[in-house]
């Protein structure tokens, strides 16, 4: 199945999610409200800070690792053996990237990315961790029942399609390569980039069809 030996197949029964704060969320949460009724923070501001590096600088970096996968076959092949050094030639490198895999989505296996353990997680590439990455129902059910994770993502796949799920950890970290997207033969670097979603890359969702031409 995989060569690395935390990789799992998709095997297992169902549960359902916990959607409760944990202890230290909700401390956060109080603190929070603390300092903004105090007047010392805008909740809002920071919201937007949060939202700039968990959905666009972060993800941005990997969504350029995997255009470039997608438009140069040599690096493409360099990303598959040795995905650290692929990644750092294009500036992505540092704390919780510094060893790296890159799984390559194919039309008959579906690769998805999580952390049993705790929550690792490759900054570098794709910025801050969602809330739902670090809970322990996306950690546990990714493993035992990642088709049921997935179709709760919006993602209903083949039946057919098999399903690898890749368990990160404090020494390597995945990043996933989804499939490109049919209709973007004549798309630019910066264009394919903009169809790589972070979910994408973690596999708990696709690449995004290109825009019909008016």
């Amino acid at each position: 199945m995989s060569e690395h030996h935390r990789g799992h197949d998709d095997d297992h029964g169902h549960h359902h999610h916990d959607n409760h704060f944990t202890d230290v969320e909700a401390r956060v949460k109080a603190l929070e409200t603390v300092l903004s009724e105090k007047g010392l923070i805008d909740l809002a501001a920071i919201d937007a800070i949060v939202d700039t590096y968990e959905t666009k600088v972060g993800p941005r970096n990997g969504a350029r690792v995997v255009a470039r996968a997608w438009s140069d076959a040599d690096f493409a092949d360099w990303l598959r053996r040795d995905a650290t050094a692929a990644i750092a030639s294009l500036g992505f490198t540092g704390r919780q990237g510094e060893h790296m895999r890159a799984v390559f989505n194919t039309p008959d296996t579906h690769n998805l990315i999580v952390c049993t353990l705790c929550s690792c997680y490759p900054w570098a590439v794709l910025g801050l961790p969602p809330v739902w990455y670090k809970a322990p129902p996306y950690r546990s059910r990714a493993v035992i029942d990642p088709r049921g994770v997935l179709a709760e993502f919006g993602l209903e796949l083949p039946v057919d399609k098999k399903i690898r799920v890749w368990d990160s950890t404090a020494e390597l970290r995945y990043l996933v390569v989804p499939e490109r997207p049919d209709g973007t033969e004549d798309f630019s670097e910066e264009a394919l980039a903009d169809l790589v979603t972070r979910d994408s890359m973690i596999g708990t969702g696709l690449a995004l069809l290109p825009q019909a031409k008016p």
